[in-house]
């Protein structure tokens, strides 16, 4: 059985203000949400689930440190990306500077999409990460809930990864335009010859 992460206001690692501490990057993904996005993967998780995809992202330890401004950069110059997608790790440990990212994403008119762990009761709760309801509040869609293995699923009828996970549509524009699926894996060759394989059966591999 999956055990919650003791919630904490902040994460265990203190970050730079106006800096995102992430895993990984792509442009132009179409497996993690709908349409064609930028997906960013944040580093640090206190779930450590049985089975996750991504274990190269607990540690809270500074991997990538990019500040809002330049992440935000990257993101609007490929006009290819009609959203970004945050992933992980844990999207809601960096709750603060990914709602300032976000809401530039959207005045630029990008949809915002996170995965979380946390449920969406857990994150409306008064013990939620620090800046967690502000992140909500820009959102379109949240993929919420933690990767229960036995209750996996690949299926090219489902948008998520394990049995107890849900889809919340905050933005009703998307609601005929979920088309992600859980069987879907893409593998993204980086200008360095490094290799990003990303999708739900696919695992982070940074390494090439």
């Amino acid at each position: 059985m999956n055990n919650p992460p003791t919630q904490t206001q902040t994460p265990p690692v203190e970050i730079p203000p106006g800096y995102l501490n992430i895993m990984g990057y792509v442009d132009e993904s179409e497996v993690n949400g709908p349409g064609v996005r930028a997906v960013v993967w944040v580093q640090g998780c206190l779930r450590e689930c049985p089975g996750c995809f991504n274990t190269a992202s607990w540690s809270f330890e500074p991997n990538q440190l990019i500040s809002i401004r330049e992440l935000g950069d990257r993101i609007l110059a490929n006009p290819r990306n009609e959203g970004v997608t945050f992933s992980g790790g844990e999207p809601f440990w960096q709750a603060p500077a990914l709602a300032e990212l976000a809401k530039r994403l959207k005045a630029d008119g990008l949809s915002v999409m996170s995965f979380s762990g946390f449920t969406l009761k857990e994150l409306q709760s008064e013990t939620a990460p620090k800046g967690a309801r502000d992140l909500l509040e820009q959102l379109d869609i949240l993929v919420d809930g933690p990767y229960v293995e036995s209750q996996a699923i690949n299926s090219p009828e489902s948008l998520v990864s394990s049995k107890n996970q849900r889809v919340r549509i905050f933005n009703p524009e998307f609601e005929d335009k979920l088309t992600w699926a859980s069987d879907q894996m893409e593998i993204h060759i980086l200008k360095d010859g490094s290799r990003i394989v990303t999708g739900f059966r696919g695992q982070m591999n940074l390494d090439g």
